[in-house]
């Protein structure tokens, strides 16, 4: 990365777009190391993280990692996905957060030095030209490394500089023994939430609600959920 320690930097993270990236590189992220590693490299101003929520579900497994972000460092910008009958009458889901991010990054670009996009998508190509017009230096992270390639070949060449996925993972990179200890302590977690639900049930069938810690000892299980099946 190329970064200098005195740059004011903003990250703004299309949820959907680094999931699937990463995802076809075989790692998943640790948001906690990702922002630890931007700290290092500069003064980081904001992290923004982008994703569409579907509201007539019962329960989101987009919920608790958003909950966990919004606790942890980042502006979480959300909003309800849009349900539609495509032309052969198939249900279909649609969150676009495309305007949402061109908006921050426009707003920001007065107060920042440097903003790092991840994403590949091709529509930001414009947005990235417009703030460069303002002297601000952009990077792109996303992957040329999967199969089709995760960027489009024209952001790719209007960014500054492209930071490959896949040189980050060993910065970003989730370890696998505190994933799986997490999710051991996760499934304890549940099964004691269980019985204390059962020993809180009253006469009238009521059950005692349980701890918002158990939401967050489920965390590591849960966001390992593709975001992307909410939006097809």
């Amino acid at each position: 990365m190329k970064f200098y320690q005195q740059e004011r930097v903003a990250l703004f993270i299309d949820g959907a777009n680094l999931y699937s990236a990463a995802r076809s590189l075989g790692f998943e992220i640790d948001y906690r190391r990702l922002l630890e590693s931007f700290r290092k490299e500069s003064q980081l101003v904001r992290a923004f993280y982008y994703t569409a929520l579907v509201e007539d579900q019962e329960y989101s497994p987009l919920r608790p990692l958003i909950d966990w972000l919004d606790y942890n460092g980042f502006t979480m910008v959300t909003k309800p996905a849009k349900e539609y009958t495509d032309a052969m009458g198939r249900r279909k889901v649609k969150g676009n957060m495309d305007i949402e991010l061109a908006i921050d990054v426009m707003e920001m670009s007065p107060h920042i030095d440097h903003v790092v996009l991840f994403s590949g998508d091709g529509d930001f190509r414009r947005l990235v030209e417009a703030v460069q017009r303002k002297g601000v230096r952009v990077s792109v992270v996303s992957s040329t490394r999967t199969q089709p390639p995760m960027v489009a070949d024209e952001l790719r060449r209007q960014a500054d500089t492209f930071i490959e996925l896949q040189d980050l993972m060993p910065k970003i990179m989730r370890d696998q023994t505190a994933r799986d200890q997490s999710r051991t302590a996760g499934v304890h977690a549940t099964l004691r939430s269980g019985q204390n639900n059962d020993r809180g049930n009253d006469r009238g069938g009521n059950v005692a609600p349980s701890s918002p810690a158990h939401a967050m000892d489920d965390f590591d299980e849960i966001d390992t959920a593709d975001p992307r099946k909410h939006l097809r």
